[in-house]
């Protein structure tokens, strides 16, 4: 099924889908002594004339019009087989096609094709629906997502249930550097274009990226001085009642938006977060300003919190996830063509001054919204790696000119800056390579520079401690050449 259309743009019958709309070519019809509005016309059966349509015409007019009602449903849908959206529509596409079958047709061809086309829609639209949630990708969009629950489960939720405030204990660097990686993960999965593939990969990245953040910002923020004592000033008793109150739905949120709540919703979440910064404005701490302060830090947490409950509908709109015609994108294209022409130029003619001008991409490329939009945000984190690499190609291929080795280099550096040598060739390859893994010149260029990095494996700096960072630079280096192949070569889209 990844041959499957990411819309329904065909059918069976080798005319576009049109979700059912389409009136069915019967072939020859009798000649009528009564004609009726409708998409069908009259039929003239062997008993004698009928008043109006053909019955198996009509129950085939009306299968028509259930498809146009499930086709849309069946080409927006991007969850798995166990969800309860999915057994609805295959339930009833299956009774529709049940449907199909009881029609007779009276041993006739016309009405025979008829049915047959009927039917064809019903299972072309069975088999998109079970393609695309079985697909590998969409499969590994769950596996990554459960892998995000597990992390989040144990690290917050869990403790938070077990009665531990989140304030009492610390989010790990580790935890949010594993939740980055489940994140940076699923933006890599593939989709082929496929629209439900897009869009289920879009939604779990959307809420795994809020998780981040919310994360992110409480490991920002757990060194600040809060709260206060309470004999400070009469209102810091409630704000840190509010503290209180919003660290718990610092968990709920990461519950809800990894579901992992059952029972509470994000508008209920988003209505209690509210009622907060209403009875927080309304303290009178104009006398204080240190309580202002404070205020004013525990609004900003609630706020931070607000503004990624309103992902329960996000990914519904096709601008969000569809994004060849998005501005942010364009914008990221057109900077990639402007590094490829560079790239030709220094690869043609060697380095001519474009250091300065690549740095300015990646000043621009820092500059682009990505409009809290995972996706566009690993768009944008390619190119800045394609920028990257014609700037180190070009720092070394200038070190390796400026070099003037004395009689008394120690041979281990020597053997270093050979491997330079050989690697600085090698990423100029890699800078020209416009193939697929399966090409022979990849393989061959994987081998080489794994061979690089076997030969400075073997190099002893013998205690001289700037042969160990050189080789240690070196080695840097090269896994980044090796890296930047590979992605390169990954056929990632947005």
């Amino acid at each position: 099924p990844s041959h499957l259309s990411p819309v329904f743009s065909f059918s069976l019958f080798r005319k576009p889908f049109d979700g059912g709309k389409r009136t069915m070519d019967h072939g020859s019809q009798q000649p009528q002594t009564q004609q009726t509005p409708g998409p069908f016309p009259g039929y003239t059966g062997p008993q004698g004339p009928y008043p109006g349509q053909h019955p198996a015409l009509l129950r085939l007019d009306e299968v028509q019009r259930e498809i146009a009602t499930l086709g849309p449903q069946v080409c927006s849908y991007s969850g798995l087989q166990s969800d309860r959206e999915y057994k609805r529509l295959e339930r009833e596409l299956t009774q529709l096609l049940l449907e199909v079958d009881k029609v007779e047709t009276e041993g006739r061809p016309e009405l025979q094709q008829a049915r047959k086309r009927a039917a064809g829609e019903v299972e072309g639209l069975l088999r998109y629906l079970e393609g695309n949630a079985t697909h590998p990708s969409r499969l590994a969009i769950d596996e990554l997502t459960q892998e995000a629950q597990s992390l989040l489960n144990e690290g917050v939720v869990g403790p938070f249930r077990q009665g531990q405030a989140q304030d009492a204990f610390e989010i790990s660097e580790e935890l949010v550097e594993a939740v980055q990686d489940v994140s940076m993960r699923l933006a890599q999965v593939k989709t082929g274009g496929n629209v439900p593939l897009r869009k289920a990969r879009y939604k779990a990245l959307t809420r795994v990226c809020a998780v981040q953040e919310i994360l992110e910002g409480r490991v920002r923020t757990h060194m600040l001085a809060l709260p206060l004592s309470d004999d400070t000033h009469e209102a810091v008793q409630r704000i840190n009642q509010v503290m209180a109150q919003v660290s718990g739905a610092r968990c709920q949120e990461v519950a809800l938006l990894m579901g992992l709540s059952g029972r509470d919703s994000c508008a209920h979440l988003a209505r209690i977060l509210t009622e907060l910064l209403v009875e927080l404005d309304a303290l009178d701490v104009s006398s204080n300003a240190a309580v202002r302060n404070y205020r004013k830090q525990v609004v900003e947490e609630i706020n931070g919190l607000l503004k990624h409950l309103d992902l329960e509908g996000e990914g519904e709109d096709t601008r969000r996830y569809d994004l060849a015609q998005n501005d942010s994108i364009r914008e990221i294209e057109a900077i990639r063509g402007h590094v490829s022409v560079l790239r030709e130029e220094v690869l043609r003619h060697g380095a001519a001054g474009q250091g300065t001008e690549l740095q300015g991409l990646l000043t621009h490329l820092d500059q682009v919204d990505t409009g809290r939009n995972p996706c566009i945000r690993e768009a944008r984190r390619r190119a800045v790696l394609e920028v990257q690499a014609l700037i180190t190609f070009l720092d070394l291929w200038e070190a390796l000119g400026r070099r003037n080795p004395g009689p008394d280099e120690p041979p281990p550096h020597v053997a270093v800056w050979r491997v330079l040598a050989s690697l600085c060739n090698l990423q100029a390859q890699v800078l020209g390579f416009d193939g697929k893994r399966a090409d022979k010149s990849y393989m061959v260029l994987e081998e080489l520079l794994t061979k690089q990095l076997l030969a400075l494996d073997a190099v002893d700096p013998q205690g001289d401690q700037g042969t160990k960072l050189a080789r240690k630079q070196a080695v840097k280096h090269a896994q980044n050449i090796l890296s930047y192949l590979d992605m390169k070569t990954d056929e990632w889209e947005y």
